[in-house]
């Protein structure tokens, strides 16, 4: 059964973050080391900005996040309520992250294809506007799909990988791709 109150929940209310989320990044930062004090971050599909609070702890770079909802202010963040496709950067990023979702359909392969799209966008957003050596990652649901973004990405890194984080619930099927060293 879906428990949405589960242990990493009440762990991001007692620390302040907006979503449990954001014990995933931490996860995946603690792993892969994906951005550093300087960084300059950008945050795809960002709302409600946990993984925003996070990537504060992490760098003293500028931070943008980009999300067609709205969001909560978040200091030292520049936000841009915006199609992520639709918008024009006047510098290139260190870091791309994105932990973007469908809306869900309750159709389990809608809701796949949805979300490759999603997480595809991003990578072609993190392909245009990555420095060199820059990292990327992004949440897909698990498909047949993953596989062909997991192609489509590798020639354009150093390093790619599928990670699931100990924070995802037992029962989802989203998974991060992690890739290093834009080349």
């Amino acid at each position: 059964m879906y428990e949405r109150r589960d242990k990493f929940y009440e762990k991001a209310k007692k620390a302040g973050y907006r979503a449990r989320s954001s014990y995933k990044l931490i996860e995946i930062q603690t792993k892969y080391n994906l951005i550093k004090s300087g960084d300059v971050v950008l945050d795809i599909g960002c709302a409600p900005g946990s993984w925003l609070q996070v990537v504060k702890k992490y760098t003293r770079g500028k931070i943008f996040g980009v999300d067609i909802v709205p969001m909560k202010k978040i200091s030292g963040v520049k936000f841009i309520q915006e199609d992520v496709r639709k918008v024009k950067f006047d510098a290139k990023f260190d870091v791309v992250i994105s932990d973007i979702a469908p809306k869900t359909t309750g159709s389990r392969e809608e809701d796949q294809f949805l979300s490759y799209e999603l997480s595809r966008e991003s990578f072609l957003v993190a392909k245009k506007n990555l420095k060199k050596k820059g990292n990327f990652v992004v949440k897909t649901f698990q498909s047949q799909d993953t596989e062909e973004l997991v192609k489509e990405m590798k020639p354009f890194f150093e390093f790619v990988k599928r990670y699931v984080p100990k924070s995802t619930r037992q029962s989802s099927k989203e998974l991060y791709i992690v890739a290093l060293g834009f080349k």
